[in-house]
């Protein structure tokens, strides 16, 4: 029997341990948004390092501005092997609202689906999950092959769910031990239950408000309507403008860089079989929008596009008022692809705004988020070597899909490390992330610990 033979025979093995190690781990309640859960985001910590520690890795808490991080070393065999980073986080989402859930939170309980039994907790899939797939990895190579094939750091923080206000720092000030060769992070999603999938596109995000003044107070609508500037008005005239006919976003410059997807790229999303009616039927809508002449994957996952998220000004309690406002607001979000730059995005919005401005009227922006569209090369060893050990695994091709939501560690490691990420994740669209009663497939957690043994095979052999 080879040694991967024997690792995935422990892996089968340890089914019903592996079951009650994550029970254990989602029994804390380890909520990074509320500071009444510090200390445990702590214990949620401790249990990281205690677990990596009993896998032979020489592993440690250490402080950050927020909750704590964990980082945890495995040297492998030796000799010139691969160097992997392992990404995750052990924080979760509130659990609220309570009284939607079928069973206490941080309770966890099995649940029959139709896919089998499920684990039904808080971080069950979002990422305690999919952090314990790798783990029960790093066990079955230490029994069956005395320790993984490759050369391992573990970094697990605390403050994904809070958007890693400390993380950036944290990789800059230790740039020197988290040098590895790519990355990998299992906080993605698989096309379906059969089908597995690696992410190799991101994108990006420019999040403003857009602030614009006119008169020097709130105004009597009858004693100035008809001469005074409505600059409620004017905003909603500007941002109507956003789009044209065809669907296509006016802002100058914004499509500076983006690429067109290639031929392939194309006819593999298009046989996945996307049935979009089906998807905005689900949330009561009928008629898709975005560009026309592009496929819904397409303007899902590989083309930028911007949204209005809130707008306001003037009286808004309840009854009447019949104001004219002096100041009118809004938040706009545009999501990037590669190629972008957010910069010139943000100053195109400027432009977009300013040049519809009357002379009588002030513009302000405030801006709250900018980053960059992400692309991992779909040819590099690392996909590769990720694509043979899922296919072997499932027993047909891993889908390259993309994502339209950001991932911003995936940028900070890229942007402070250097590093490439290789998302390779298991989840399912109905795990209802963030929501109440969020659960994890106990096959996808089986079947993502055998296939994370199968990746560091194929890695330390590519």
């Amino acid at each position: 029997m080879t040694d991967l033979a024997r690792i995935l025979a422990a892996l089968d093995t340890d089914v019903p341990a592996s079951r009650e190690r994550l029970m254990d781990w989602l029994r804390i309640p380890s909520i990074s948004a509320q500071p009444a859960h510090a200390k445990d985001c702590l214990a949620a910590a401790t249990w990281a390092r205690d677990t990596l520690t009993s896998l032979g890795f020489q592993a440690g808490i250490r402080p950050t501005a927020g909750q704590p991080v964990v980082i945890g070393h495995h040297p492998g065999p030796g000799g010139a092997v691969p160097h992997l980073l392992f990404y995750g986080h052990y924080d979760v989402q509130p659990a609220d609202p309570l009284e939607l859930w079928t069973s206490p939170p941080f309770a966890p309980v099995l649940a029959e689906g139709p896919h089998g039994p499920r684990v039904v907790a808080r971080g069950a899939v979002d990422d305690k999950g999919q952090c314990s797939m790798w783990l029960d990895a790093f066990r079955a190579w230490q029994a069956a092959a005395g320790g993984p094939p490759c050369r391992i750091t573990v970094l697990i923080e605390g403050e994904e769910e809070v958007g890693s206000p400390s993380l950036d720092a944290f990789l800059a000030a230790n740039r020197a031990e988290l040098a590895a060769d790519v990355a990998v992070i299992s906080d993605t999603g698989m096309w379906d239950i059969a089908t597995p999938a690696i992410t190799t596109q991101l994108r990006g995000m420019v999040y403003c408000q857009i602030d614009l003044r006119a008169a020097g107070r709130d105004l009597h609508s009858g004693l100035y309507g008809g001469s005074a500037r409505n600059v409620i008005n004017l905003l909603t005239q500007i941002l109507g403008a956003l789009h044209d006919e065809n669907g296509r976003v006016q802002i100058p410059g914004f499509y500076d860089g983006v690429k067109e997807l290639s031929n392939a790229q194309r006819m593999e999303w298009d046989s996945l079989g996307f049935d979009e009616a089906a998807f905005l039927g689900e949330i009561g809508l009928v008629q898709p929008i975005g560009e026309r002449g592009r496929g819904a994957l397409e303007r899902l996952w590989a083309r930028p596009t911007a949204d209005l998220n809130g707008i306001w000004g003037g009286y808004t309690g309840a009854g009447s008022k019949t104001v004219i406002a002096a100041e009118a607001h809004a938040k706009l979000s545009c999501r990037l692809v590669p190629g972008q730059d957010p910069a010139k995005v943000v100053e195109g919005i400027r432009r977009f705004v300013a040049d519809r401005l009357p002379a009588d009227c002030q513009l302000e922006m405030q801006l709250f988020s900018t980053t960059p569209g992400i692309e991992v090369p779909a040819d590099s060893r690392w996909v590769q070597a990720a694509r043979r050990a899922l296919t072997a695994e499932y027993g047909k091709p891993a889908v390259l899909m993309g994502c339209g939501g950001s991932i911003p560690v995936v940028e900070s490691l890229k942007r402070i490390l250097g590093l490439d990420s290789l998302l390779v994740g298991f989840g399912l669209n109905d795990d209802q992330v963030h929501s109440p009663n969020e659960k994890f497939e106990l096959t996808c957690l089986h079947k993502g610990a055998r296939s994370h043994a199968r990746l560091l095979a194929e890695i330390a052999a590519s």
